[in-house]
């Protein structure tokens, strides 16, 4: 999972059932992350261009403009590793 190792700095949080999981990307990607995510994913509703829900996979998530992201209802850090890889690409 080379990909994800290239934008991620660090992951926050546990996953498990009903969890939230905080994504921070590294300062000098995560321009390049979010663009990259907003192109695949579905935008459920955008707050002044700083703050967007979106939905990938039935995954519910919010991506902030600064660089994080969190994730909610994730089982397994392996999920959101594969989640990542697929929205990174």
């Amino acid at each position: 999972m080379g990909v994800v190792d290239d934008y991620v700095a660090r992951i926050e949080g546990t996953c498990g059932e009903e969890k939230d999981v905080i994504v921070i990307f590294k300062y000098d990607r995560k321009d390049e992350a979010v663009r990259k995510i907003l192109e695949k994913a579905k935008l459920r509703k955008s707050i002044a261009n700083m703050i967007f829900e979106l939905t990938f996979k039935d995954i519910s998530f919010r991506v902030y403009a600064s660089g994080k992201a969190i994730f909610r209802g994730l089982k397994s850090k392996d999920e959101l590793r594969n989640l990542l890889s697929e929205l990174l690409q």
